[in-house]
This record gives C-alpha cells, structure tokens and sequence, in this order.
C-alpha cells in the first residue's frame, strides 16, 4: 500500500472518497517491478494515445516565445459549453514535450471526462525558434506564470487546474510555493519531482545511474539547445556546454549561467522544491515512488508535507521515474494515470469538499 502522508484530516479524507487509488495497493508489474527498469522500460511499453493538437505561440515580455498544445475536446459531451469547460494544463519533463507518453495518456484521462488540456512547452524545444537568447529552468517560474493568466485570461469562467510531472512538475510546485493562494489554479497534481536537486543529482552520478540515465539525458540537453546554437553562441561558450557530460556540469557550464546565478549551488538551491513547500497554497497531491534513482526516497520532504494543510504526498515503494508500470502487460494504464485521472475528476466535481479547508 502506498504511504500517504498529510496533516489534514479533512483532504485525507477527501482523497480517500473520491481518489480511492491513493489508498489502495499498489502491484507493480512483476517481471519489472524494480525502479530502474521501470524508468528504462516505461517509454518503450506504453502506448501512445492519438491526439490532435491545434499549437498557439504566445510572445512573453521579453521577446520570447511559448509554444502552447491544445487540446480543445469540442466533442466533450460532459461540458459542451467551452467557456465553462474544465482545463488542465499539463508540465512535460525536462526535455519533454506535448509529444511524450505520458501526457498523451493524461489528455486521454482528461478526454473521457469531458475536459480541455493545454501543454505547456518549455522555450525552444517543441520546433519553434528561439527568438531571444533564453531556455528555461526548474527555479524560473516566468514563463509559468505568463502561461497560467494567458490561459486563465481565454477561459476565467472555467476551472482550472494544473499537473506537472519530474521538472514540469519541480516548476509547478516553485511557482506555487512563490505565489501561495495567489493564483486562478484550483489545485495541483505532482508526479515524479525531484524534491532536493543537490540529492537527485548526487544520485544521477553514480557509477550505474550515469550510465543508464545521466550521459543521456546529459546529450537530451545539448541536443535541445544545439539547433538554437547560433542565438546561444551570443552569450556562451558552446563548445564548452558541448563537452559536459553530465547534468551538473551542463547546469554549471549553462543553466545557471543563463538565469544570473552566482555559483550552481545557488541554482539547486532556488530549483529545490523542498524549501518551498511551506508556502504552497492551494491543494496539492504528489506522487512519488521511493526507489526513483532521479528523487531519491530520503530527499522526500516528509515533514515538511506535514506542516502544511493543503500538501498530501503519496508514495510508493517501486514504480521508478514516472514509471508505476501495472499488469502483466503494462501497455495502456499505468497507477500514474489513474492517480491523475481521479484526483483531477474529485477536484473539478468535489473541489468544494476540500476548499473550505
């Protein structure tokens, strides 16, 4: 059985009517239960839901440009009246795009019951061109914020909610614990997100999780910003962030060189979510598994949940990096999604059970 760690009595019980798979017990498959593998295999076994996107690209204040994917649901039987229907706008990983397994499965979640997603895509990796010499960061929640009131702003009679998953899901819980109650957002969905950034990375860089997942996500990074070399080549050292060969030394070549921070500590520091969970303030449930190599189980910050009445965290002991494969034949409907699918349907249709807390 998963763990679920919450201080208020009132949105555990909420959870425990309405999002009942928080509470029930969770059997990874068996041929690939441990966590690694579950990360390796996840992208490979899951199916891929069709969607059709209509793209948006917004400008931001500083010349920029977001890429937004939506997903309308027009034909939604549930709420035909598209300025009342509900919406979530849903965080990709830290290469990720609207393409990836898993927010596809999110968006056939949210198609079933009726409501609209929008992705939101992180400068300069979704096709379009960077028109300023800016990417993006866990700690920099600008392009987040310009996101959420553009969205807000096209539907501000429709509720409106928000899940993000490993770094979508880090920048989600940034922004949350900077603007607490300040925000149109209902409520969040967290999977998968590195708490302490300085634990993720220490464990990324041993021997076995360099191999398997630091060098390459470490080329997924360069691979992202080479076709934007000729903007970068601005203000950075481009074959010096060519030859990083892990995370924390592309973060240190560039990421924190880009966004103004005196050393990489700095950087971690403001990009771990831990240290802002104390100001989240709307509902907010995370999903974690303890054996996930990129957030280590002790790096979760347990009692920090504690002391703050809108956070829940569920976790469980296999499941990896957004893996929490199930079945024989995990291809269609991971534990991961169906967290999702029942803790945003208890939100858009419950919520008020949970907002008078």
């Amino acid at each position: 059985k998963p763990q679920l760690v919450a201080c208020n009595d009132r949105f555990c019980r909420f959870l425990e009517e309405y999002c009942p798979v928080v509470t029930e017990t969770y059997y990874p498959t068996i041929w690939c239960w441990e966590g690694r593998v579950q990360t390796l295999l996840r992208p490979f076994i899951t199916s891929r839901p069709q969607v059709q996107y209509r793209n948006e690209l917004i400008k931001t204040a500083d010349g920029g440009q977001i890429s937004l994917d939506w997903f309308d649901n027009n034909d939604s039987l549930y709420y035909p009246d598209a300025s009342t229907r509900p919406t979530v706008l849903l965080l990709p990983g830290l290469t990720g795009t609207s393409k990836e397994s898993y927010i596809l499965h999110m968006i056939h979640q949210s198609e079933t019951l009726g409501y609209r997603c929008v992705v939101f895509n992180n400068r300069g990796i979704a096709g379009e061109d960077l028109l300023t010499p800016r990417t993006y960061c866990a700690a920099n929640t600008e392009d987040l914020e310009a996101v959420i009131h553009h969205v807000h702003n096209l539907h501000p009679s429709a509720p409106f909610m928000a899940a993000g998953v490993s770094m979508g899901g880090m920048l989600l819980l940034n922004y949350l614990g900077k603007t607490g109650r300040d925000t149109p957002l209902m409520a969040a969905a967290i999977f998968s997100a590195g708490w302490n950034v300085f634990e993720s990375v220490e464990s990324l860089e041993k021997p076995l999780n360099w191999l398997l997942f630091n060098y390459y996500l470490t080329t997924c990074l360069q691979s992202s910003i080479s076709r934007h070399r000729q903007m970068l080549e601005k203000l950075f050292d481009m074959d010096l962030v060519m030859k990083a060969r892990t995370v924390r030394e592309f973060d240190k070549q560039f990421t924190s060189v880009m966004f103004g921070y005196r050393t990489i500590d700095d950087y971690y520091e403001d990009a771990s979510p831990c240290r802002k969970l104390k100001s989240v303030g709307i509902p907010v449930l995370c999903l974690n598994s303890v054996d996930d190599v990129f957030s280590p189980g002790h790096a979760i910050p347990v009692e920090a949940a504690k002391q703050n009445a809108n956070v829940a965290l569920v976790l469980t002991s296999c499941g990896g990096h957004i893996g929490f494969l199930e079945g024989l034949w995990p291809r269609k409907c991971t534990y991961m999604d169906r967290v999702f699918k029942q803790f945003v349907q208890a939100v858009f249709e419950h919520g008020n059970k949970i907002f008078s807390m």
